[in-house]
């Protein structure tokens, strides 16, 4: 076994503990959690004190490892539309061997800033590999795209192949977002929840165009269409947002994650909670930023009860897989939240969503969490000097 003792434990369920003790078997499973007080024996014990703040593992909840090969090569700031035209464009003609070694490093990246866990989006088997052999516990959402009904079919089967071949890892069918995927798939998904528990992760509202579409069917996603040569021609402005139009497609079996979230409104925020659905929220500012150089107004998404997590998107939308950045681009346009706020965000609310709290999450006896040392804190504010450190 092993103790640690840093000035504070996080342990995100319950409040923070000056010069708190944590003890860990060789599994790294919490022993017990203490507070310095009662100066528990230490036998011979290994002891480690540490300056700074410990907190559980970090939880990426949107991520797309197999987009990493991409990094750098996206200009930033050019809006949704065009970077989905460079991605699909640069994926279509990269090396096998040049994506998987990319994949590879990303992996490799976040279990170094602490990521204990991820929710991950695919749309290919290239991953599989990486993933029964990580150290990061991978729920994959294999991702269909088909806003034309008369494929809704073929694209789910596809959809169930792909999932066949992931096997044993935690997987499931998700929708890639409201202007990409038809109400004829949103039912085949309907169905399968029917069938197993299913958790899916939705691109909500990343770019204003998405809204036009479904108010007007005017802007740049029906250029977008054009390029691509998709017809369109059935679709009908429905004279609201496009999440508003979502939502009622959806069923209250799923766990529903909605990602990114930069264009949702107040509005919007009310007509979710009228609805009976399981809904999370997700932000990952960097690359809200990377892309439209915008962020969402997180403050309206506070203080109505839902579940908020956080990811880093790709490296195709970002410099770095890593969630104490993304806490820090929070921090910094966010000045009222705290630490102590933005931490379960970062931690527990995204192990609720992917189903692992049980384990990660949180700082308890019985629990494999992983620790993260958090040091350069200012006062508790998160600064350009802060760094992660994982301990175990």
């Amino acid at each position: 076994m092993k103790k640690f003792i840093a000035d504070y434990v996080f342990p995100v369920n319950a409040d923070p503990i000056k010069n708190g003790i944590i003890t860990v078997d060789d599994a790294g499973k919490i022993i017990a959690v203490d507070d310095g007080l009662s100066k528990p024996d230490h036998n011979s014990i290994k002891i480690e004190k540490l300056e700074g703040v410990i907190c559980p593992g970090f939880v990426n909840a949107h991520c797309h490892v197999e987009l990493s090969h991409l990094k750098n090569k996206i200009a930033p700031k050019t809006g949704l539309v065009s970077f989905i035209k460079e991605v699909q464009g640069q994926r279509n003609g990269t090396q096998a061997d040049a994506i998987l070694a990319a994949a590879q490093a990303a992996d490799d990246e976040m279990y170094t800033n602490g990521i204990v866990a991820v929710g991950d989006i695919s749309n290919s088997s290239v991953s599989i590999g990486i993933k029964n052999k990580s150290k990061i516990y991978y729920h994959t959402f294999i991702e269909v795209f088909g806003f034309v009904p008369d494929k809704a079919h073929e694209i789910y089967n596809n959809a169930l192949a792909l999932r066949d071949e992931f096997k044993a890892l935690p997987t499931s069918i998700t929708p890639h977002a409201p202007y990409s995927v038809s109400k004829d798939l949103f039912k085949y998904i309907n169905k399968l929840s029917n069938e197993r528990p299913n958790i899916i992760s939705i691109h909500n509202q990343e770019s204003a165009e998405e809204n036009k579409l479904f108010r007007y069917k005017m802007g740049d996603f029906v250029d977008l269409y054009n390029f691509f040569k998709i017809d369109i021609s059935f679709f009908r402005p429905q004279a609201r947002n496009s999440i508003q139009t979502m939502v009622p497609l959806l069923n209250n079996k799923h766990n529903i994650l909605l990602v990114h979230n930069t264009f949702t409104n107040l509005k919007d925020i009310y007509f979710v909670k009228r609805f009976d659905r399981k809904i999370n929220w997700c932000f990952c500012p960097k690359a809200n930023l990377y892309i439209e150089d915008q962020l969402p107004k997180i403050d309206l998404f506070l203080g109505h009860g839902f579940n908020i997590t956080i990811g880093t998107d790709s490296l195709a939308s970002n410099n770095k897989l890593c969630i104490l950045s993304e806490m820090l681009t929070i921090q910094q346009n966010f000045s009222s939240l705290s630490f102590e706020q933005i931490l379960p965000w970062a931690t527990l609310n995204g192990a609720k969503f992917l189903g692992i709290d049980k384990d990660k999450g949180s700082i308890e006896v019985g629990k494999t969490p992983g620790l993260n040392l958090i040091t350069g804190l200012d006062g508790l504010k998160i600064t350009p000097q802060t760094k992660v450190r994982r301990l175990i």
